[in-house]
């Protein structure tokens, strides 16, 4: 492998001739060889977005030479095209600062910037990459910048997207089966009779307030910490420059973002990523109970519930002929398992603020984007895999509600809990119907039964 020979405070060190970073990430790629989990592309996206920010605000702040800026702007713009992601190859277990992320993005952009320069006869002029990249900055607030930009971006083009969808084809759904009456079940057991859309706009309605919840909390993630450089202070950083960048970054993103009130709290804090996850949290939860929902509701076919039907994508055993599993359930059912998990680690890692910095920094932002490609991701899957394709089984809905000892709930206020209790144990233990019991017992006569015993007048309150 030909190299190229890079210098940084430490000394030379050897890079891959092929590579646009320099010694640090080198450094860093040498000396953290743990896992394979990457620093997602998200955060290096944002991390190019924040450096073109600041080298236009350094340039109209600081006076950062024209043609610097110019170059800085123009590799930023390279990386956010795409086609650079084998430049960026550092993990997540590095600095917990991400010290390293953001000199590889400093690195790389000053390689290209230089380029640049050269192609357009600017010899004279070079772009350093701490000098000028990182001018009025410090790892210590660009990466938590960088993390909130990801995640507000992610969100509102992924996420936020995805839980409508699903939300919009449950509505879809309620309405489809707006009259189909079937038997309830609290406990697991048997209860009182609701329609197939009613229980449906339960599910709606979870989607409904977790996109409040998502959206209320991101709202606390769109404050950037940028400009308060080494440990608060803004030592280094112009007057103004927290602010012009965030405008700035608003700009280019089409996202709003704002200055933090306060960089001490921007520097050592993430309780603003720790709520917002706990509202992934609670998508993850009802996700979880609707995927399980639908999955005990198919169970079957001819030996389980069996109410609905599900779609057949794949053969569900090497063994079984036949045989059809609830796959799309599991899959979403795993996701909401790791979400949850995550959401322990950014918690933990989010409690781990010494004086002035956080340094779990980059193990936070990884399972926060994890847990929001996989919920993203796996409400789009199963909305397409399964939930389009969900069918209702009326014929076995309305066997099984006709079955059901609980519609002597109705009775209740003709001849009270008590006497209703006898004629359901009645039925149970002779193995009759309901009908059959209350005749049998005294209490009702047949037209009595009938009309008091109408499970389409029991969805409602009367």
């Amino acid at each position: 492998m030909e190299t190229r020979t890079e210098r940084d405070t430490i000394g030379e060190i050897e890079v891959p001739a092929d590579r646009f970073w320099g010694a640090q990430t080198q450094r860093s790629l040498e000396n953290f060889k743990i896992g394979t989990e990457k620093i997602p592309f998200e955060v290096v996206l944002a991390f190019a977005h924040l450096k073109k920010a600041a080298a236009i605000v350094n340039g109209r702040l600081k006076g950062l030479d024209s043609r610097k800026v110019e170059a800085i702007t123009y590799a930023a713009d390279k990386v956010i095209e795409g086609g650079l992601e084998d430049h960026f190859p550092l993990v997540v277990w590095q600095t917990g600062s991400g010290t390293q992320s953001n000199m590889n993005m400093n690195e790389v952009l000053a390689y290209l910037a230089n380029q640049y320069l050269d192609e357009n006869g600017h010899h004279d002029v070079r772009v350093h990459p701490n000098d000028d990249v990182n001018h009025s900055q410090s790892s210590n607030d660009t990466f938590p910048t960088a993390m909130h930009v990801a995640t507000v971006v992610f969100a509102e083009e992924n996420l936020l997207p995805a839980i409508r969808a699903f939300k919009d084809t449950l509505a879809e759904k309620e309405e489809a089966f707006a009259d189909v009456v079937k038997i309830g079940r609290t406990h697991l057991q048997d209860a009182t009779p609701l329609t197939f859309g009613q229980e449906i706009s339960g599910w709606k309605h979870m989607l409904q307030t977790c996109e409040t919840l998502v959206s209320e909390a991101l709202e606390h993630v769109r404050s950037l910490t940028i400009g308060g450089t080494a440990v608060g202070t803004g030592l280094n950083a112009p007057i103004g420059f927290s602010k012009e960048v965030s405008a700035q970054l608003t700009n280019q993103t089409g996202v709003a973002f704002k200055a933090s009130e306060n960089f001490f709290h921007g520097l050592t804090s993430h309780d603003e990523l720790v709520h917002f996850h706990g509202a992934l949290k609670a998508l993850a939860a009802d996700a979880f109970k609707i995927a399980n929902d639908i999955r005990l509701l198919a169970s079957g076919p001819r030996c389980g519930i069996g109410e609905v039907l599900i779609p057949a994508n794949e053969p569900g055993s090497s063994i079984m002929p036949g045989k059809v599993n609830p796959t799309q359930s599991e899959a979403l059912t795993m996701v909401a398992a790791q979400v949850m998990g995550n959401d322990a680690a950014v918690g933990f890692a989010a409690s781990q603020g010494h004086f002035q910095l956080n340094v779990f920094k980059p193990v936070i932002i990884y399972n926060v984007l994890q847990s929001m490609r996989l919920l993203a991701d796996g409400l789009n899957n199963f909305r397409h895999k399964c939930l389009v394709g969900l069918k209702a089984d009326e014929e076995k809905m309305t066997q099984l509600l006709n079955e059901s000892l609980m519609l002597v709930t109705a009775l209740n206020p003709h001849i009270g809990y008590e006497n209703a209790a006898k004629i359901a144990k009645k039925a149970h233990a002779e193995n009759t119907t309901l009908k059959e019991a209350a005749i049998e017992s005294g209490l009702l006569t047949e037209e009595q039964f009938d009309e008091y015993v109408v499970p389409k007048e029991m969805i409602a309150p009367k």
